[in-house]
């Protein structure tokens, strides 16, 4: 297996998502390409010579050399606060990747795809849905997004575009937005849709409880488990 390389990023663009999230869109001079649900680490280098390091989903389409995570803020992070309150365009990082291979979305797969998220575990779900816009992809798609409230759903607007070409849910589990037909609360079986008439390929990405949680109900709901992927994330992305 060929050992990935660390690399020098230059920060491009840069805009907020939420209070506490953060999109950081870097150009990766090096870069080969990526498949949407890859992730890549990044790592910070203090004047002590200290290290630390996390892993970021990838967000953005594989399209050139430009590459967007999207960070949320860990509160006692180490990285996360740095790369969401401090960094600037024009900054430089060190990232290696692309980095994954199971958790990861082919174009030239017809689909049907379903995809659950929870909290920022949406990234590398927006990857594939953003990546099956701009390939012209005819794959039916379903995004299932759980999140607390409507201030920390991350691509508010965009999902809404989105929502033209692919069915999109949000589930809002503490506060639910003005006029919502459903009220807060954890994720259901009603949520997930009805047991399949085929079996779609299910990408699942979120804190490990939650993973496990909806994993068990799509199992209850008759997909096939060697057809659900998932990707976790704790205390290693802060």
């Amino acid at each position: 297996m060929r050992r990935l390389a660390w690399t020098v990023a230059q920060v491009v663009d840069a805009r907020w998502e939420t209070s506490s999230a953060r999109t950081l869109v870097l150009d990766v001079p090096e870069w080969s390409g990526h498949l949407p649900g890859q992730h890549i680490d990044v790592r910070l280098t203090a004047e002590d010579g200290y290290r630390a390091q996390r892993s970021y989903s990838i967000a953005s389409a594989p399209l050139g050399t430009r590459v967007e995570i999207t960070v949320q803020r860990a509160v006692d992070g180490e990285v996360s606060p740095y790369l969401v309150g401090v960094v600037a365009v024009g900054d430089r990082l060190e990232l290696r990747g692309p980095v994954g291979g199971w958790f990861a979305w082919d174009p030239r797969d017809p689909g049907p795809v379903l995809l659950v998220g929870g909290g920022s575990g949406v990234v590398p779900l927006m990857s594939m849905l953003r990546t099956r816009r701009a390939s012209a992809s005819t794959a039916p798609f379903h995004l299932v997004c759980s999140v607390r409230s409507p201030d920390e759903l991350l691509y508010a607007d965009e999902l809404d575009d989105l929502a033209t070409g692919a069915r999109v849910d949000v589930v809002f589990t503490r506060e639910a937005p003005p006029g919502a037909e459903r009220p807060p609360g954890r994720l259901r079986l009603t949520d997930l849709g009805t047991a399949p008439s085929t079996q779609p390929t299910v990408y699942v990405c979120g804190p490990t409880g939650f993973v496990e949680s909806v994993a068990t109900m799509l199992i209850t709901l008759g997909h096939d488990e060697r057809a659900i992927r998932t990707e976790r994330y704790g205390g290693g992305r802060g």
